[in-house]
């Protein structure tokens, strides 16, 4: 199945839109429990719908033009990304409506292991972990692979060619960073 799904995506990444039709029911579920994963860290009456992530997910993932895939895992890591920066802008969006308060004091371990992150705390994690990307990219990937994308380490190790027990330390020394950053609002 794998090698099937690594395929389809490698026909779909040379521009065969038939390869997309056949990949979209193979990859569906795996959407759906991507979005899932994101819409339980969300405040409990998010407008936002799981439903409606995937749908706007795959309506990005189309438009990725002679992507270079490298299998399963490489979709899902792209498929999170998008979910991700779909959620963003709507916090972003949202925030911009209410207009106010200062930034959002949060706990890194509350915000990466307590779901339903208010839309403020979303945008203040997205802003520190785009400075950690700056810094250390691949530690940066970590987080947005196992916190957005629900992927295991093992997973995560598979999209960016390293070891499990690199993934776990990376993990680690993020988590650490980012409580840091957040903790003084991002004024480095």
């Amino acid at each position: 199945m794998a090698d099937h799904i690594t395929a389809l995506l490698t026909a779909w990444g040379d521009g065969d839109r038939q390869a997309l039709d056949q990949l979209i029911p193979l990859v569906h579920d795996e959407l759906r429990r991507l979005a899932h994963h994101y819409m339980a860290q969300e405040r409990p009456g998010h407008t936002l719908q799981t439903t409606a992530l995937v749908n706007e997910a795959y309506v990005r993932l189309v438009d990725c033009r002679r992507v270079a895939w490298h299998g399963r895992a490489h979709f899902l890591a792209i498929a999170a990304n998008a979910m991700r920066k779909i959620l963003i802008d709507f916090a972003r969006r949202a925030a911009a409506e209410k207009r106010g308060g200062r930034s959002p004091q949060f706990s890194i371990d509350a915000a990466l292991d307590v779901p339903q992150l208010k839309g403020r705390e979303l945008i203040a994690l997205d802003d520190a972990l785009s400075a950690l990307a700056e810094i250390d990219p691949r530690k940066a990937k970590v987080i947005e692979l196992r916190f957005f994308g629900g992927l295991e380490a093992k997973e995560a190790a598979e999209v960016l060619g390293v070891s499990e027990d690199t993934v776990l330390r990376d993990w680690k020394l993020a988590k650490v960073w980012l409580l840091r950053e957040l903790k003084s609002g991002g004024s480095r």
